[in-house]
C-alpha cells in the first residue's frame, strides 16, 4: 500500500510541475499502476483492518430474541439468560448497540431560549446540616432560581417545602430580580403540582404576579435540566469550604457569592456574564403586580384555655384574653403573627426548630392575672356540711334563656 507520503508526492509532481508518470516512476522507484492509482484518488490512502468480529456474535439472535420481548432488561439479566462467562463491558457494548432497535431513540432538541420567556425553580437539598436553634440542626431545602436567556441566578433557603414557604420564596426571589418572567418552570413537586397540574394556592400566585405556570413531564429531567445543572454547580463551586452557623448566615454567604461570582462568570453557551445580560431579561418581562401576592400561611382559630396555637409542629403564645374568641393567624417566613379584631394578640419570631413552645413573657403574666380573678370571683366560703345551693336563674341566663319564676321558687321546685 502507497505511503501518505508518497501519495502526496505524486500529485504535487504530476499536477504541480508536469511530471510524466514514466519519470515519476523512475524518480520514486514505484509501479506505474501505482502512480495511475494514486492520481486517480482524491482521498489520500487509509489503512483499514478488516474487521474480526467480536466475540458476542454468536450470541446476538439470543440478544435480539431477549430484548424483542424485554426491551429495557437490564445487561446484568441477558448475560445470565445467555450463560454469558466474559467481559461483562463486551457484553454492555453490543447490548447499547442493539437496545435502540427495540426502545427507539429519544432526541433531544436544542431550546431556544428568548428575552424574560421562563425562570426554571427547583429545590436543592445541600447535605449540611444547619444549625436552626435550641440545640437542633437540620437539613434545609433551598429554592433556586435561573433566568433562562441569561443565566441569572437566585436562591434561599426555605423553612419547609410546604405550598406557602415555596411561594413566599419565590415572591421573594422575583422581587430581588425586580420583574415577574412570562413562566415559571417547575416540575410536579408536591406542593406545587402533585398530578401535573398547579394546586389552587399555585394558580392563584401566578394569577396575581400575571404569569403561566409550566409543569414538566413525568420522568423527563431534561425538561428543566438547566437549574438542575446548577445545583451541581453549587455542590461543586459554593459549598466547599463553608460553614454555616444558621439559616440568615447561609442566605447572606449564598447572596454574596452569587452577586460576586456566579453572576459574574462568563458563560461558554451565553458568550457573556449573566450580569451583563439580565437588563435585557428585564425589559421583556412584566412588571412586578401593584400589591403582592398571598404567600405563606393564614387560618382562622377559636382560642381554647390552652392559649397556644400550633403551626409546623411549634406551639406560640397568644394573648389569653382572646380566649374562646376567633384569632386570625398568619405565617411567613420570619414571623408567626395573630390578630383579632385588627389588634395584633402575638407577635413572635418563626422558629425554624421542631416540637418547641415559644412564649411571650407577657402572656404568662396576663393568664396569671386572669387566673386569680378567675379564682376570687367563683370561689365562694362554705361552712362544713353547709350545700350550696344555686337558683336555677343562674342557668337560664348562662343557656339565654328567660325565668318565669323567681329565685326561690325554683330551689323549692328543686327540692321538691
Amino acid at each position: 500500500m502507497i505511503s501518505v507520503e508518497d501519495w502526496a508526492e505524486i500529485r504535487r509532481l504530476h499536477r504541480a510541475e508536469g511530471v510524466a508518470i514514466k519519470e515519476i516512476v523512475r524518480r520514486l522507484g514505484i509501479s506505474r499502476n501505482t502512480v495511475r492509482k494514486a492520481l486517480a484518488s482524491d482521498e489520500p490512502p487509509r489503512y483499514q483492518r478488516k474487521s474480526k468480529g467480536s466475540i458476542v456474535d454468536p450470541f446476538v439472535p439470543q440478544i435480539h430474541k431477549l430484548l424483542a420481548d424485554s426491551p429495557r432488561m437490564p445487561a446484568t439479566v441477558i448475560a445470565e439468560r445467555i450463560g454469558w462467562q466474559r467481559s461483562m463491558t463486551t457484553l454492555k457494548d453490543k447490548v447499547r448497540e442493539l437496545r435502540p432497535l427495540y426502545v427507539g431513540v429519544d432526541p433531544a432538541d436544542r431550546l431556544v431560549h428568548r428575552p424574560g420567556e421562563a425562570a426554571q425553580m427547583d429545590l436543592w437539598f445541600p447535605e449540611p446540616v444547619i444549625p436552626v436553634g435550641h440545640g437542633q440542626s437540620r437539613m434545609l431545602p433551598v429554592l433556586v432560581m435561573t433566568l433562562t436567556f441569561s443565566r441569572w441566578l437566585a436562591a434561599v433557603m426555605l423553612p419547609s417545602r410546604q405550598s406557602g414557604d415555596l411561594l413566599a420564596g419565590m415572591w421573594q426571589l422575583i422581587s430581588q430580580v425586580g420583574a415577574v418572567p412570562k413562566s415559571l418552570v417547575w416540575d410536579r413537586e408536591a406542593a406545587i403540582a402533585p398530578k401535573g397540574k398547579p394546586l389552587p394556592p399555585v394558580q392563584g400566585f401566578a394569577g396575581t404576579v400575571a404569569t403561566k405556570m409550566v409543569i414538566a413531564p413525568r420522568r423527563d429531567p431534561e425538561f428543566k435540566g438547566m437549574t438542575e445543572r446548577n445545583n451541581q454547580y453549587f455542590e461543586t463551586s459554593f459549598l466547599p469550604g463553608r460553614r454555616f452557623r444558621s439559616p440568615d448566615d447561609f442566605n447572606i454567604q449564598m447572596r454574596d457569592w452569587l452577586a460576586q461570582r456566579a453572576n459574574q462568570r462568563k458563560i461558554r453557551s451565553l458568550g457573556d456574564r449573566p450580569t451583563n445580560v439580565l437588563a435585557a431579561d428585564l425589559t421583556a418581562m412584566t412588571v412586578l403586580p401593584p400589591h403582592p401576592p398571598s404567600t405563606g400561611f393564614s387560618w382562622q382559630i377559636r382560642l381554647g384555655r390552652d392559649y397556644y396555637v400550633r403551626f409546623d409542629t411549634n406551639d406560640y403564645s397568644v394573648d389569653p384574653t382572646m380566649i374562646s374568641r376567633l384569632v386570625q393567624i398568619t405565617a411567613t417566613l420570619d414571623r408567626l403573627m395573630a390578630v383579632c379584631d385588627g389588634t395584633v394578640v402575638a407577635d413572635h419570631p418563626r422558629c425554624w426548630a421542631r416540637q418547641q413552645i415559644i412564649t411571650d413573657p407577657a402572656h404568662v403574666t396576663t393568664a396569671k392575672a386572669l387566673r386569680a380573678d378567675f379564682n376570687r370571683i367563683r370561689r365562694q366560703p362554705t361552712r362544713p356540711g353547709e350545700v350550696v345551693y344555686r337558683p336555677l336563674s343562674i342557668y337560664d341566663e348562662l343557656f339565654g334563656l328567660t325565668s318565669t319564676t323567681d329565685g326561690s321558687d325554683d330551689v323549692g321546685q328543686e327540692s321538691a
